[in-house]
């Protein structure tokens, strides 16, 4: 699809739906920002990255998924979170163990040190609430929207 794909808005003279502030993508993508400085003293007091908090999030969810698996959860490339699984397994957090019927399966086990990390990751979630200023239904209902949208956008690709 390309911006040619679409007529000009009905205010198109105006411009004003070309003014920053008025793009989707930068409230999504500065939002996105400000999150991830808010998450990161609380990883670093894990020694978290924020895409490895991501995939530990998915793992202790549910252990002993392949790459594919967590790469598909995450919405990302598998060659692109090979070498955060690594640093993770190098950091004692989680094994990466080859499948026996096909080499090129990989699984991900987390370690009793990965594990008990997620005790220590549990406050999260309720001091990101905190800092947001919402009530916990807000975020719900933003959270509802931002899966609809994201949805319809790749149904748009």
């Amino acid at each position: 699809m390309t911006v040619d794909d679409h007529p000009a808005p009905a205010d198109a003279g105006s411009c004003d739906f070309m003014l920053l502030q008025n793009q989707l993508c930068f409230a999504l993508h500065s939002t996105s920002l400000m999150m991830t400085k808010v998450y990161k003293p609380m990883l670093q007091a894990l020694n978290l990255t924020y895409p490895q908090y991501l995939a530990m999030l998915v793992l202790w969810e549910e252990d002993g998924l392949t790459v594919g698996e967590v790469s598909a959860r995450l919405l990302t490339d598998p060659g692109s979170l090979t070498p955060l699984l690594k640093r993770l397994e190098a950091e004692g957090m989680l094994s990466r163990i080859r499948s026996q019927e096909d080499q090129r399966v990989v699984h991900l086990r987390l370690t009793q040190q990965g594990k008990a990390l997620h005790e220590k990751a549990i406050s999260i979630p309720q001091c990101i609430l905190a800092a947001s200023g919402l009530s916990l239904e807000q975020l719900q209902d933003i959270q509802k929207n931002l899966l609809v949208l994201r949805r319809n956008l790749n149904a748009s690709l």
